[in-house]
């Protein structure tokens, strides 16, 4: 009976590490909204979270070629350079902390106008997220890769209405979509406390 209830103990401890590390992979930066239309001019949001222990205290995002920043939203706490070809094309905007960074466990959102491409396809956003220490974590890769660069969708769209003033219905779908997302990444972390607190139990019976 020992036996059996320390192997289910191992079990339920795995299960509950199984769950929690999707969740810490999640962590990524990323660039809403992932679906947009074609000659938008979308407001676009750089979702910078921390995953070391670290501060983080820069973000450099490449433009797509296909797009046109328009305007950057200043942020309190950072300041912001823009990088330029020599067609003066921006080509990338670096934001830079002056009050310390993004500390652990927390994250920040800068937000931008973009002009989007007069065709269908998709558009990636390459990211360089440089830590205090001078570290510098790339995510510029593949959709499924460990450091993926973040992905929107262009679709056929109005080409007369920039997206920021079009339908409202776009942005609730938008808003419910990410909060359905929210909602989905909540449920590992509930079901790992029920499996750690299940695991608890099974030792404190095998103790006594």
């Amino acid at each position: 009976m020992k036996k059996q209830s320390k192997i289910m103990s191992i079990i339920l401890m795995m299960f509950a590490l199984f769950l929690i590390v999707p969740v810490v992979a999640d962590a990524h930066v990323t660039v809403q909204p992932d679906v947009s239309t074609t000659n938008a001019y979308e407001k676009y949001t750089v979702r910078v979270p921390v995953e070391k222990e670290i501060n983080t205290t820069e973000i450099k995002l490449e433009v797509p070629k296909d797009v046109d920043l328009v305007s950057v939203l200043p942020m309190t706490g950072w300041d912001y350079q823009l990088e330029k070809n020599e067609n003066d094309k921006i080509t990338a905007v670096v934001w830079k902390a002056n009050n310390g960074g993004i500390k652990s466990g927390e994250f920040v959102e800068f937000s931008f106008i973009g002009a989007n491409p007069s065709k269908p396809g998709e558009v990636s956003w390459k990211a360089l997220q440089t830590y205090q220490d001078g570290s510098v974590v790339e995510w510029v890769g593949p959709a499924g890769s460990d450091e993926p660069a973040s992905i929107t969708k262009i679709q056929e769209g109005d080409s007369v209405k920039p997206h920021a003033e079009s339908s409202h219905s776009d942005h609730k779908d938008s808003n419910k979509t990410e909060a359905d997302n929210a909602s989905t990444n909540w449920l590992p972390i509930v079901l790992s406390v029920i499996a750690i607190l299940l695991a608890l139990i099974s030792l404190l019976r095998k103790r006594k």
